[in-house]
Order: structure tokens, then sequence, then C-alpha cells
């Protein structure tokens, strides 16, 4: 029996999480204003998920778009068809690893969203993304780089400094890229992968929410808001100290470093309630490219 998919156990994350990237408006934007989609197309969502990207996009596409969604998940899945179905929105699904699926080259779009950085082969991934789109189609990835994340997190009444060690977490972020060929910071690096690959009017966009976490919000709102970013990962307690140092230093940091590290973590838990003063922009990259195979698609 094969061990269940990590990420058929994360749907609730998911669910809680996605909302913190993104306006509705600003994907509007991207739709009508950026991308200029005005007739419809057959988009293709790698690493689907629960089709949270789907359920944005569709309501806004051309009448006659078609979506389909691939993720390894067989309970993200299901999730993505009740969620359709519920929403009357038609839709293909199917369950396959989108590091091997083979695909026809018969879409408009292929896009993803907070994938890639799980991928230890990127390049592959984008490959064949591009190789099941049309002449003249577009590839669409949005992708995190994790220093701008932190960089964007701000909590009142203390200096960003003594919360968020931004050299340490991107030394962090670096090595352990190196080590096992992830990267969050991925967002950052496609804009060059995209041109490697040969797509043309490569461009890339930051997701436009800032979120505010403040005591006078709506009761609702703010407790929604503040799980939110619980779950996201801000101001989670870092565990029995020695225990978090070992493991920073394993993961290259120095023994100052990791100590560092572990305090500003255990001061922003110590400090960060429902009641806080919290401004958090992850500042999404949004980057996209047009698959010109016969070179008369560029600018």
């Amino acid at each position: 029996m094969e061990p269940e998919y990590d990420w058929d156990r994360k749907i609730d994350y998911l669910a809680e999480t996605r909302g913190l990237y993104y306006n509705d408006d600003y994907i509007e934007f991207l739709v009508h204003s950026v991308w200029r989609i005005r007739k419809p197309v057959s988009v293709i969502d790698f690493g689907c998920g629960y089709g949270f990207l789907g359920l944005k996009l569709l309501p806004l596409l051309p009448e006659g778009s078609t979506y389909t969604g691939i993720d390894k998940g067989v309970r993200l899945i299901e999730a993505a068809r009740s969620k359709f179905e519920r929403h009357r929105h038609s839709a293909e699904f199917l369950v396959a690893d989108i590091e091997e699926v083979r695909l026809e080259r018969k879409y408009d779009i292929a896009l993803c969203h907070a994938v890639l950085l799980h991928m230890s082969d990127v390049k592959s991934v984008l490959r064949k993304m591009a190789d099941c789109v049309v002449d003249g189609g577009k590839v669409i990835c949005f992708e995190p780089h994790w220093i701008s994340n932190m960089s964007g997190c701000t909590v009142g009444g203390l200096e960003q400094s003594s919360v968020v060690k931004l050299g340490i977490l991107q030394q962090l972020y670096e090595k352990d890229a190196e080590r096992s060929g992830k990267d969050g910071n991925i967002g950052g690096k496609l804009p060059i992968y995209f041109s490697q690959l040969g797509l043309q009017d490569v461009q890339c966009r930051i997701s436009d929410k800032v979120n505010v976490l403040e005591p006078n919000m709506a009761a609702e709102h703010k407790q929604k808001l503040y799980k939110a970013l619980r779950a996201e990962g801000l101001g989670e307690p870092p565990g029995q100290a020695e225990e978090i140092v070992q493991s920073l230093t394993a993961r290259g940091l120095t023994s100052q470093e990791a100590r560092e590290q572990y305090e500003a973590e255990l001061r922003f838990a110590e400090t960060f309630h429902e009641d806080s003063y919290v401004t958090y922009a992850p500042g999404m990259k949004i980057t996209f490219g047009t698959v010109a195979r016969d070179g008369k698609h560029g600018t």
C-alpha cells in the first residue's frame, strides 16, 4: 500500500492561506488588462490542488473557456471536483504526477500556483508546461519568493530586525535549496528560466495584497485572518531551544546565527496574538511568457 500523498493531508491549510495572496480585483486586472484574454481559451493547471486558480479564473474568462486540473493528490482532486460542481463550473480533472504525465499539445494556457518551489527539476516541469501549449499560447507561473515574503512582514511595537532576520533567512533558504534542489525563492528566478527556455515576451508581476491585522477590525474577519497567518507559519512557537538550534546548525547556520534565529522566532511567537498589529505582504511573483516555436510571437 502506497503512503498517503502529503498534500492530501493539507487541504485545510491550502484553503485557509490562498486568500492571503491576492485581491479578487487584481486577478481580474491580470486577465482583462495584462493578459488581455478576449476569446475562449483552454487552460491546464499543473498541480491544481483543490482548483484554487480555476475557481478564480473561470468566472473571468470568456464564455466557452475550458479548465483542466492535474494533481497527484487523490483527495485534492476529489475536493476540486466537489467545489467545481458546487459552483457549476465545467472542468476536467486528472490524477497524475505532473513530472511524468504525457499531454497533447492543445492548450492555450498552462499555469501553476505554488508548485515549482516543491520541484527539484523546475526546468523539466516548465518544458512540459510549454510543450502542451499551442504556438502563441502562454505559460503562467504564480510562485513565491520567500525572502520577499518575510521582508513584507511587520509587527507593531517591534523593530522588524528583532523578529525577521532577513540575512540569516536568506542564507538558510539558499543552503536548503542547494541541499534539496527545492527553492522557496524560485519566483524571483523564473523570468530567467523562461527566457532560457525560449519563451518570448517574458514579464513578471507581483501580487497586490497587503494583509492588515489590527485589534479594531470586525471580529469574524480578524479571527479568520489571524488563523490564516498562523497557518502560513507566522508567529509559530519555535519549540525547544537546543533542539531548534541544533536543527538550524545542521542546515548550515553558525551556532550564533542559529541562536539569533531561534530568539527572533520566539520573540515573534510571544508577541503575536489575535489583537496584534501585523502587516503581511507575501508578494507572490507572477511570471508569464509566450510560446513561440516559429519565432513570430516576440515583440
